[in-house]
């Protein structure tokens, strides 16, 4: 497996020592590396502009251009969407391993991320539907394969974790500008016009990667294994017959009056539970991994379960606290009411502050142990954030409006918890598997993060049934358990996720829970 590894059997790849091995800081950015940081940044524009507007969207009387959905069904469509884009980054991942190769699926993601912000711009409910499926597939394309250029193009994990705890300096100036355009639109003027100007940021995004090729010298021109003819017949065929099947059966919904915002809610619910494991097993069970390949993978289970429960928090911020910020928090700034969509820019901004302090600690933090103690620390960090949450909520009793500090304390923890979190789990899956399946193991991240928001678009609507107070209280301790479960077996499983061939005899090949349990 070793020359898998090192890259030189793919063509239109660079050689490892071609790769950038050094520290990313300001003062040091390869041209490659500005343009993946300007692109993260134009293409999350438009994603967080859709995520501080799309629960409110939904939220809002027909009378006033929404959809008019229930408070839980709003909250769970968010989640549902987001769990959609998450399972579609597998097939994404794999689209640029073996079909396109990632340069070229990141352009095709850009192409229909902007058809589908242009499809939510037409002020019906049916178009609405479609172009969150359309969004959906190119989230599902662009997101893995810029993640797997970045860790094709850097040569060592200190230079990857600097250079995406820095990228997210460039990503939050963009979630920091986008909730103030894109809530101020949609709250004020036209929730239509708001997904226009998203529309044209992920449109600029592909034209700066369709313009700056050059700077990648082949790296991700082409696919790693490129399907043979065959395999491309069969494709071809499986992917007709699906769609056949799945346009049949939308027809049939909608001529029996069943196709609605709760059906498509519950159906994509269930797909985020179904689709995460069998991806992981067709992944694992794949013949051309090794024993110390499917080891690694093995022990990566636990961090794609904390992962799970990570961003299944964190898409609350976008679904149910931004519905809190509307009904419960005290907006009015010296007569001006502020959007509730403006809160969403508190987190990018504590993230600006942040990152470049955190980009240059970070690699020193944890030692060989890293991933269980910076994972650890995530999860802990969120955790402490839902039981400040617990708090707010029990003085927001009735109809009391509470001070917007208290949800800017818990989006301070959610941004330095992401900004770890994202940071180590990205990088980690450089050294899980095998360069020439790095999209799919970005894939199945994602595909866990879809968990987390399937299970989400669920768990939201027992804060209809359960107290607030009782809601966020009950998740922060699952989140708090759960980091301190990572600390006390953070031995195991940096053992279990080792490079080195010989781990294979302490470790075993017995299943994750003997030697990774957290």
């Amino acid at each position: 497996m070793s020359s898998q590894r090192s890259g030189t059997g793919s063509p239109g790849e660079s050689h490892d020592a071609d790769r950038y091995d050094g520290a990313v800081s300001v003062r040091a950015m390869p041209r490659w590396y500005v343009t993946l940081f300007a692109t993260d940044a134009l293409e999350r524009f438009g994603f967080y502009g859709m995520q501080a507007i799309l629960v409110l969207y939904a939220a809002a009387p027909r009378s006033t251009g929404g959809l008019g959905l229930a408070r839980a069904d709003a909250a769970a469509l968010f989640g549902a969407w987001i769990g959609l884009m998450f399972i579609l980054s597998m097939a994404g991942g794999w689209a640029g391993d073996r079909l396109l190769g990632q340069r070229p699926a990141l352009l095709a993601g850009c192409v229909f991320s902007g058809i589908g912000y242009l499809l939510l711009a037409i002020p019906t409910g049916v178009m609405t539907a479609v172009g969150l499926c359309v969004l959906a597939i190119g989230g599902g394309l662009f997101k893995p394969n810029h993640q797997a250029m970045i860790n094709l193009m850097f040569g060592g994990s200190r230079g990857r974790e600097s250079g995406i705890s820095l990228m997210y300096v460039g990503v939050q100036v963009s979630a920091l500008l986008a909730p103030l355009v894109t809530a101020f639109l949609g709250e004020r003027i036209s929730w239509h016009l708001a997904f226009s100007v998203a529309a044209v940021a992920v449109i600029a995004t592909g034209v700066v990667f369709a313009s700056t090729g050059a700077q990648f010298h082949g790296v991700g021109a082409r696919p790693a294994r490129p399907l043979t003819p065959g395999e491309r017949r069969v494709l071809l065929t499986r992917t007709s017959a699906t769609g056949a099947v799945l346009a049949g059966l939308l027809v049939v919904m909608a001529l029996a009056g069943v196709l609605s915002p709760t059906t498509a809610i519950a159906i994509t619910g269930v797909l985020t539970v179904i689709v995460p494991p069998v991806g992981y097993l067709m992944l694992y069970r794949n013949p051309e991994l090794g024993v110390a390949d499917r080891r690694r993978l093995r022990a990566f289970l636990a961090v794609l379960l904390g992962s799970t429960l990570f961003w299944m928090i964190i898409a609350h911020a976008a679904s149910l606290l931004n519905l809190f910020a509307r009904d419960h928090v005290d907006l009015d700034v010296v007569g001006f009411t502020v959007p509730a969509g403006w809160l969403q820019a508190v987190t990018p901004m504590f993230i600006l502050v942040l990152a470049p302090m955190i980009a240059s600690v970070l690699p020193r933090i944890g030692g060989r142990r890293h991933v269980a103690i910076k994972f650890a620390t995530g999860l802990l960090l969120v955790g402490g954030g839902f039981l400040v949450m617990s708090v707010a909520a029990a003085l927001a009793a009735g109809d009391t409006r509470i001070s917007p500090l208290w949800l800017i304390v818990v989006y301070l923890t959610h941004a330095c918890g992401e900004v770890v979190v994202a940071a180590v789990s990205i990088s980690a899956l450089a050294d899980v598997l095998p360069r020439p399946f790095m999209g799919r193991v970005v894939g199945v991240y994602w595909l866990f993060a879809a968990l987390g928001g399937g299970l989400g678009s669920g768990v939201v609507r027992l804060s209809e049934v359960v107290p607030e107070t009782a809601y966020y209280l009950g998740l922060g301790l699952v989140a708090v358990l759960v980091g301190l479960g990572f600390l006390l077996r953070r031995a195991a499983l940096s053992r279990a996720l080792a490079t080195d061939d010989h781990v294979d005899a302490t470790v075993g090949p017995g299943p994750l829970a003997s030697s990774t349990e957290v």
